[in-house]
């Protein structure tokens, strides 16, 4: 019996990483030999990323009990999952830039926020700049209204100022 109580232990584990990451992508790693899948484990840790083997049939169980049945299709054959609890993006940018690298890794898919995205979901979502860059053209985006207001507003003001200034010269002139 310990060895079913092992099985749901292993069960739950995924399940909940499953459920509290914000970026998952599932892979074949058929083909990756030791080295390769090495670097790519180092690369995921460097990255805060969790790369993990599990068997598919506990897998399908855990996917199950998270929520994303969308999944189940793709758990099938020699299967690596990645998770990262911080940023939806991760997994995505790590998994592809390996893959364009590494012709025998294979996306099958990914989950963003509990949403499941098919290989081009994955490799778009591996395309987006980083959050930093996103979060700067919002905020140019906002910023630029105000500075346009207040370039407009300086403008008036100087106007004001050239034309009281040649009255003031005018008035000297004439004194």
């Amino acid at each position: 019996m310990p060895n079913i109580e092992a099985k749901q232990a292993i069960v739950q584990e995924i399940a909940d990483k499953m459920k509290n990451a914000q970026g998952t992508v599932v892979v074949d790693y058929r083909g990756l030999n030791v080295e390769e899948v090495t670097e790519l484990r180092k690369k995921a840790r460097e990255n805060n990323i969790d790369y993990k083997v599990y068997k598919n049939s506990m897998m399908r169980f855990a996917a199950k009990e998270a929520g994303v049945e969308g999944l189940l299709d793709v758990l099938v054959g020699p299967t690596a999952i990645a998770f990262c609890e911080d940023d939806p993006v991760a997994p995505a940018k790590l998994i592809n830039d390996f893959a364009g690298e590494h012709k025998a890794l294979e996306i099958k898919a990914g989950v963003v926020e509990g949403k499941v995205l098919d290989v081009a979901g994955v490799k778009e979502l591996a395309e987006l700049p980083p959050r930093e860059v996103l979060v700067a053209k919002v905020l140019g985006g906002l910023n630029a209204p105000i500075s346009g207001f207040a370039n407009v507003l300086n403008a008036n003001l100087k106007g004001l100022v050239v034309a009281l200034n040649a009255i003031a010269e005018q008035k000297g002139a004439e004194a």
